[in-house]
């Protein structure tokens, strides 16, 4: 060939190559589709010529090389064997395969020779050696670079005998161009190396122009039952102990039902952490081992994410795994015959059960989920049987708007996949979704602009989208019907928590290996990024829990340092995830009749407008309340309850000695973590002794722990047992007791216990004791997000208060109240997937409770109270159902005038909620409810309660028990002018010109009086003047109960009276802003037991042995006189309510066992057994006037001046 005749080889439009077999194509894509940017451009191949001739020269070229390959005779056909991987560098790393036998490397570099030859005389190819390119990374001196080149190396070996050579050709006709793969290298035609021929193919054939199978991103199959039913094309990995290798399955099972078929199915996922530095360290391989093996992990069905190659070698080395969960998605990459994983970080499914598989590629990321088909375990519809689908899932990881928008798309692709594929199959999604649900880190993100707005509002819509399938989240489901107990032990208020930190599986503030992988302080919040959803129609979610969340030692074998003396040197979790496991009840048919029973009055969502869905109103809002705690408040109530903590368990270790424990449990508001700073701290302490005992020892330790700040107030008799009132430093503390040895020896578990367990065989007083903790916990344990639900309680109790409707004792609503109303409303929501956001939950609440029917219905937890048996009687008119007995109706003291001022606040509130422009300072108001009060009535009945001539403790308790006999008046009215529809204020008001120095006190009730008839229309006169009669006659009905009760009202002190009088006759008035509690008197040592008893417990204390009393004859010294000797219940009545005498002048003497003699005033004193403050007069030995310090009543020597009785009356 003439030099002349020689063709330009530098088109970079066409290529001359060899490409393998299409069957051994997969393993190669597998990787190239990741890490190849050429990636469906070009098929796997190895140039030959590249670039190669133009394309109008390919016809001539092809005959120069034809006519040279006869002419050198007959042409060999290459054997290659591409089982070696290297890289070059230039500017970026390729990674490719390549033949490292120099003989048959030797035969390709000819056969290239001979070719180039041919169109080029005396042309020699370079000495580069012929490879076929895997994949390419821009930075070659990265670890990434290293795990590439690392898969390319377990590779299995590519290897078959070239026949053909390819002429491949850019086609740039659109008309034959896939879209989205521009410059596709398509095949223009084929020289057979037998026949030495050429195959011309008028159009262009693409390799890949047939990508139409399960495993390509956004396909959209016709969903028919066949779809439904074939099994997918990849087959999983068995281990085989007769060749001692992983083998794939055999054979395609048919989709039948397993005789076996399981009814119930577990499924765990869990994130291993990836290991992203080189060489890889194997140091917490044990750790995760030892999770997937423990008994709260194991599973039916178990799905790994981040799993490397590394890693997956190491897991399918274990034989225990192997056992359990004999079927594996893919094989162990270091076994010769088996391909490496497609990604650094990929989803292995592990299973109990056969299934079939296929890679669903995901768009804007080198991601994929796995798709597997269950062959024998599914449903039956219409008679063909659906085999259950499961999606495992890692989406995008990251807080950012690309970040965020990909997940969207990620999330789009599998479930637009699932329900047109799969519509009527049983489906699960599990996985790492990584979405970032801790409200607070979204609102700081979007408030320093790391992601926008429309970001955070696209992170809610995610949410949505698995309600708009039907998928359940089975954590929410299993917290809201049996529990989760996970954040019990976080006793300290979490200022920051916003709501969507429930259940995180992501914990930088417990998880060091979380804490690590974070990069900023507002992202080390807790986040719930793994879940377990699945169709409700088709599963019955019957528990949920975690796993991997104790600590293991690292292993030095594995890669980690050791101490000098050979032992490990850290401990650490297994990964920076916890693991979660659900277990499930597959739906047949009968199951699905019983279903269809709709929940009891379901929750409509309603969502807030404007301004009010931005958390950080409602925040802003909260935080400029002054009850809204502090972390200095927060900060004195831990101090608080701790030492009391101290105090009374003084670092006894009971169990140590074989003995039961007691407990403390903060209840109430503050256990529920929902406390204002006008808050008590109430708790109960459970015990194996008797509540005698318990108290006698608890306030002789408390009086001995005076000097530390802690004050005993008072005793107080409740209808559940007695408790102390307490001052700890400047927090008041409710200290009750409950003698239950066998809550106290299985604590904590009793809490886990159900209802029905023989432990809870208590008497009812006993379980009225437990009732407040039990009921607590609960909440604790099944409110889904107790943040947003805080938040949400705190702005509707400020609100109940500033509007008047704060106030059980009045049959308004009371924090219990509060707190199972809106329970109910966070667990509606979160049954149906929606998004449980405080604002999204405060308008909600304000909607349903607006339209609620109070009279007919009643609120109850429908998830507690399955099987309500609760009878309502016509003597309630508000029914809100508590959760443990013996007590169930919270709202006993609700009256029919109370609901219906209960119910008018929700329809204004719902109001003022659905306006544009409303904010939550608006929505609270400036705190003129009063005034408003004062303004809103035509006519009132005001009650006056006056005491003048006593002290103000004294005098207070008065108005307290006038206080409380109010509801009654309600009730009377309700009854007999029930369209006046009467309203009391419940707090007193008092004249403008009213002192804090004032001696005497004068304060009013106020209840206004509607004039409008049952059909809304002002009263006529007459109508008026029958209204007004019966009003009155019932006015002077309860001041005649009043002022009989000589217990309470003595008209020498005090007088109350109770009027109707219009409104511009009610005087200038305010608000009571007294502070009457600085009227408490501390109380003394004999207002808590009697010497005998003391003396028993003293006993008991120091351990003696206790023996039974013998009677003994007592010599006492008796003076002369043993006439009639006026008792110490004389004295105290004629010094509290002789006028003449004053009682703040007198001071009571009497014996304390541990400190003599002591003395308190007259005014302290408490005479009648049943009050609170009750004392025991036998204890009283003198009384005694501070004015001149003499003793005007002495026992002993029974001398008597104030009656002149017992031996004083011998002088006279």
């Amino acid at each position: 060939m003439a030099l002349e005749d020689s063709l330009s080889i530098d088109s970079y439009n066409t290529a001359l190559c060899i490409i393998p077999p299409m069957h051994q194509w997969p393993p190669v894509d597998q990787l190239r589709s990741v890490y190849d940017p050429a990636y469906k451009k070009w098929p796997p191949h190895i140039n030959l010529v590249y670039p190669f001739v133009s394309i109008q020269d390919l016809p001539r070229a092809s005959e120069l090389i034809i006519s040279r390959f006869q002419e050198a005779g007959k042409i060999d056909e290459p054997h290659v064997r591409l089982d070696y991987a290297g890289y070059f560098i230039n500017k970026k790393i390729t990674f490719f395969m390549q033949d490292r036998d120099p003989v048959r490397s030797s035969k390709l570099t000819k056969l290239r020779d001979i070719i180039l030859d041919s169109l080029q005389p005396r042309r020699r190819s370079e000495a580069s050696q012929l490879h076929m390119t895997v994949g390419q990374n821009k930075e070659p001196s990265t670890p990434l670079s290293q795990y590439i080149l690392e898969k390319v190396g377990l590779l299995p070996p590519l290897e078959w005998r070239a026949d053909k050579l390819h002429i491949l050709i850019r086609d740039r006709n659109k008309a034959y161009i896939d879209e989205g793969l521009p410059n596709q290298m398509k095949i223009w035609g084929e020289i057979d190396l037998k026949s030495l021929t050429l195959l011309r193919i008028p159009n262009p054939l693409g390799f890949y122009d047939d990508e139409g199978t399960a495993g390509s991103a956004g396909i959209e199959p016709e969903p028919d039952m066949t779809s439904e039913c074939r099994p997918l094309n990849h087959l999983p990995y068995t281990f085989s102990h007769a060749e001692r290798e992983w083998i794939p399955q055999q054979r395609i099972l048919a989709t039948e039902p397993a005789q076996s078929a399981p009814e119930t199915l577990t499924v765990a996922s869990y994130n291993v952490q990836a290991e992203f530095q080189y060489p890889p360290t194997r140091a917490r391989y044990p750790i995760i081992v030892r999770n997937l093996l423990d008994e709260s992990a194991l599973a039916d069905v178990l799905i790994l994410q981040e799993v490397t190659d590394d890693f997956l070698s190491h897991l399918c080395k274990d034989k225990t795994i192997r056992k359990i969960y004999p079927f594996f998605s893919n094989g162990p990459p270091d076994q010769i015959d088996i391909e490496p994983l497609p990604y650094h970080t990929n989803i292995v499914v592990l299973s109990k059960w056969p299934f079939s598989w296929n890679l669903l590629s995901l768009p804007s990321s080198r991601r994929s989920s796995i798709i597997a088909q269950f062959s024998n375990i599914g449903t039956r519809e219409g008679g063909v049987f659906l085999p259950m689908i499961i999606s495992a899932v890692h989406l995008t990881s990251g807080l950012s708007d690309k970040s965020i928008e990909k997940k969207r798309q990620e999330l789009t692709s599998i479930l637009n996949y699932i329900t047109k594929a799969y519509p009527w199959n049983p489906c699960i999604l599990a996985g790492d979704f990584n979405i970032t649900t801790s409200v607070y880190t979204v609102e700081r993100a979007v408030k320093r602009k790391e992601i926008s707005s429309s970001s955070g509002a696209t992170l809610g819509e995610l949410e949505a989208m698995f309600t708009q399938v039907g998928l359940v989240d089975t954590w929410t489901s299993a917290c809201i019907q049996y529990g989760d107990s996970s954040e019990l032990d976080r006793s300290r208020l979490d200022t920051e928590a916003l709501g969507g930190e429930r259940g995180a599986t992501f914990d930088p503030t417990v998880n060091d290996l979380a804490s690590n992988a974070v990069r900023s302080d507002f992202h080390r919040r807790p986040q719930r990024y793994d879940r377990i959803l699945v169709r409700s129609k088709d599963f019955i979610v019957t528990g949920f829990n975690m796993f991997g969340q104790t600590m293991g030692s690292l292993d030095a074998d594995f890669g980690n340092d050791t101490n000098s003396d050979g032992s490990d040197g850290q401990v650490s979790y297994g990964s920076d995830h916890w693991g979660i496991r659900c277990s499930v009840k597959v739906v047949t048919n009968a199951i699905a009749d019983l279903l269809t029973v709709p929940i009891i009055l379901p929750v409509q969502l309603d969502p807030a407008f404007s301004v009010l869905p931005h958390i950080g109103g409602l925040t802003a809002c909260l935080s400029r309340q002054p009850e809204f705690p502090s972390e200095v408040d927060i900060a004195m109530r831990e101090t608080a309850l701790n030492l009391l903590r101290e105090v009374i368990l003084q670092g006894e270790d009971s169990r140590a000695r074989g003995l039961p424990a007691f407990v403390i449990i903060p209840v109430g508001s503050y256990g529920l973590g929902v406390w204002t700073t006008s808050s008590d701290i109430d708790c109960l302490c459970i015990g194996p002794i008797s509540s005698k005992t318990f108290f006698a020892l608890a306030i002789q330790r408390l009086r001995k722990a005076a000097s530390r700040g802690i004050k005993i107030l008072r005793r107080v008799e409740a209808h559940s047992g007695v408790v102390l009132e307490l001052k700890v430093g400047h927090i008041k503390v409710d200290l009750q007791y409950c003698s239950a040895i066998s809550i106290a020896e299985t604590w904590p578990k009793a809490l886990s216990l159900p209802s029905t367990d023989p432990i809870f065989n208590l008497s009812p007083n006993v379980l009225a004791q437990l009732k407040p903790m039990r009921d607590l916990y609960h909440l604790l344990r099944t409110i889904p997000d107790l943040a947003a639900f805080r938040l949400a309680y705190l702005l509707i109790k400020y609100w109940a208060k500033r509007r008047g409707i704060y106030a059980a004792k009045f049959g308004y609503l009371g924090g219990i109240q509060i707190v199972i109303l809106l329970s109910r409303i966070c667990k509606l929501l979160s049954q149906d997937g929606r998004p449980m956001h405080a604002p999204t939950i405060l308008t909600t609440f304000y909607s349903h409770y607006a339209g609620f029917n109070w009279k007919g219905d009643m609120v109850f937890d429908p998830f507690f109270h399955k099987e309500l048996r609760y009878f309502r009687t016509s003597q309630e008119p508000m029914v809100v159902l508590g959760f443990y007995g013996p007590r169930l109706n919270t709202a006993q003291t609700a009256s029919i005038p109370t609901v219906h001022t209960i119910s008018n606040e929700f329809k204004r509130a719902k109001a003022l909620l659905s306006r544009r422009e409303m904010t939550w300072p608006q929505f609270l108001g400036e705190g003129t409810d009063p005034v408003e009060f004062l303004e809103a009535y035509q006519m009132y009945i005001k009650i006056t309660a006056q005491f003048w001539g006593v002290s103000f403790a004294k005098g207070n308790a008065f108005v307290d028990w006038l206080e409380s006999r109010c509801a009654s008046l309600l009730a009377d009215l309700s009854k007999q002018v029930p369209y006046m529809n009467p309203r009391i204020w419940p707090a007193r008001f008092v004249r403008q010109s009213a002192s804090g120095e004032d001696k005497e006190y004068e304060g009013h009730y106020l209840v206004g009086l509607e004039t409008k008839n049952t059909q809304g229309q002002l009263l006529t006169k007459v109508e008026m003047g029958v209204a007004l009669q019966n009003v009155l006659a019932l006015t002077h009905k309860f001041e005649a109960q009043i002022r009989s009760d000589t217990k309470y009202f003595d008209p020498k002190s005090c007088w109350m009276g109770a009027e109707v009088v219009p409104r511009h006759n009610l005087g200038e008035l305010r608000l009571d802003d007294r502070d009457w509690t600085e009227y408490t008197v501390e109380a003394q040592d004999d207002d808590l037991g009697d010497s005998e008893f003391w003396a028993s417990v003293d006993t008991e204390e120091s351990g003696e042995p206790r023996v039974k009393r013998e009677e003994t004859t007592r010599l006492l010294h008796r003076p002369a006189y043993e006439g009639k000797f006026r008792s110490a219940s004389d004295v105290l009545n004629r010094l509290r309510w002789d006028q003449a005498l004053d009682s703040s002048d007198y001071i009571v003497g009497y014996e304390d066992r541990f400190s003599g003699v002591m003395e308190r005033s007259v005014d302290s004193w408490k005479s009648e057994t049943t009050h609170e403050e009750f004392i025991p007069e036998h204890r009283i030995v003198y009384f005694k006037r501070k004015s001149d310090g003499i003793i005007v009543w002495d026992k002993e020597e029974r001398r008597d001046e104030i009656f002149g009785s017992g031996v004083t009356s011998l002088g006279r």
